[in-house]
């Protein structure tokens, strides 16, 4: 069985980091190791949660995996909350990675042409310099402007989008996707680049006029699976578009649906029979 380890924070409450990516990575066949940067009572989006910061835990943990061999397949890191923090993470990877390594990056730290309020442009800077050790890279527009020094845009084409891909893979990366990309009316959807091929791709859903918290760390999630499976970097940011739109939908439709996440509890039966090689029929493809 492959080996993920999923560095971010952890929610007691609230369906975001951890809380969505030990659950879906699990349920697609793949060993989930977690390394909780903090522990909150709710996500941030609640009025008045605790946070608890474990940065202090992150060496001490490493050192005794490093003492029981531990070997991951790959690495997948979200939402990171200092400069000290992707240091300490830089340094794991280089600790852990081997040759068949697979690094993937969630650079979450903005959205909306905006930085989250804890971060600043050194925060940025740092962020890619994590993103240039990483073999794929998953940033929203928002965040591949400030990892890019590029002046963000309320309205864009694929020249623009083209462009941006071009800058992201000058820091590294092997694959780039951008998630959140909007290319004709009423849709949304990724746009992606393999540098070593020079191949684009692209994927679009019908854009849903609500918003909720914690589905870029579903999405991120979904592709680290379905690669760990295997599965292309197209087909994997494919699988995971399909999922969070469907998903959002089964939440719409729920007249009880919460305010702080999506229901993806109710969905992951359908994912898994998305897989390649499960018996039952794709069941939320366009």
């Amino acid at each position: 069985m492959k080996k993920i380890l999923t560095i971010q924070d952890i929610s007691c409450m609230g369906k975001c980091s951890l809380t969505v990516a030990l659950p879906i990575i699990s349920a697609m066949g793949v060993e989930t190791v977690i390394l909780p940067t903090a522990v909150l009572s709710t996500h941030t989006m609640f009025k008045g949660y605790t946070c608890k910061d474990l940065s202090d835990q992150l060496v001490p943990i490493a050192e005794h995996w490093k003492k029981e061999h531990v070997v991951f397949d790959a690495i997948y890191t979200g939402y990171l909350g200092t400069v000290e923090e992707i240091d300490t993470v830089k340094k794991l990877i280089s600790d852990f990675r081997t040759p068949d390594t697979l690094v993937f990056v969630d650079p979450a730290m903005a959205d909306n042409g905006r930085l989250y309020p804890a971060f600043d442009m050194h925060y940025a800077r740092k962020n890619a310099q994590l993103c240039a050790i990483a073999d794929v890279i998953v940033p929203n527009i928002t965040e591949a402007c400030f990892l890019t020094n590029t002046l963000y845009k309320e309205t864009y084409d694929e020249a623009c989008i083209r462009d941006l891909l071009a800058k992201l893979t000058e820091l590294g990366s092997k694959v780039v996707a951008l998630t959140g990309v909007s290319l004709s009316e009423g849709k949304t959807g990724v746009y992606g680049y393999d540098a070593i091929k020079k191949e684009y791709f692209q994927y679009q859903n019908n854009k849903v006029n609500a918003s909720f918290h914690g589905t870029g760390d579903i999405f991120s999630s979904v592709v680290v699976g379905a690669l760990a499976n295997g599965i292309s970097w197209q087909e994997s940011l494919r699988i995971a578009a399909d999922y969070v739109a469907h998903t959002i939908e089964v939440t719409m439709n729920d007249p009880d649906k919460p305010f702080y996440g999506v229901d993806f509890e109710l969905t992951i039966p359908d994912l898994i029979r998305e897989l390649p090689g499960k018996s039952s029929p794709p069941s939320f493809r366009p």
